[in-house]
């Protein structure tokens, strides 16, 4: 006697896998409640997991998760973005910027190393000669919280 089949599983069965197609409304705040970007009350966004557009520790988070789920989730520094690496400071000669890069106390920079790797940094110090740029992720170092509701999943 053959078991009968297994039948397919329906969209109310469906949680999320690595990569899923999914529509999600999803907010990343400080752990002192600054939101940093949200979705919630504005268009929900259309991720593909596994392509880059979420940061992983992100999306490991939604991974089974159904269509519907909302969850909110604490990720400590080292599971976010990592801690803050003092080698990423770097100071740059001026002279080996561009003469119109435009410089300014915390602003981002981004231009071409000699290798022809784009860099983007963040600018800490000014001075005549030099300039101090920080090559850490800027959420580096920070307990970050995240929620995520699952509108659906394509």
């Amino acid at each position: 006697m053959n078991p009968a089949p297994n039948p397919a599983p329906s969209a109310t069965d469906a949680t999320v896998a690595a990569d899923s197609l999914l529509t999600l409304h999803y907010c990343v705040a400080t752990a002192d409640g600054e939101e940093l970007v949200s979705t919630f009350g504005h268009t929900p966004a259309v991720v593909q997991l596994g392509s880059g557009e979420l940061a992983p520790p992100f999306e490991h988070c939604l991974i089974g998760l159904p269509p519907g789920a909302r969850q909110s989730f604490t990720l400590a520094a080292d599971e976010a973005f990592g801690p803050r690496q003092p080698e990423l400071l770097r100071r740059v000669a001026r002279r080996v910027l561009a003469a119109d890069a435009i410089l300014e106390l915390h602003g981002r920079i981004a231009f071409t190393a000699p290798n022809g790797q784009p860099l983007h940094g963040i600018v800490r110090e000014i001075d005549a000669d030099a300039v101090l740029l920080d090559f850490n992720h800027p959420l580096a170092g920070q307990t970050l919280r995240f929620e995520a509701e699952i509108v659906g999943i394509l």
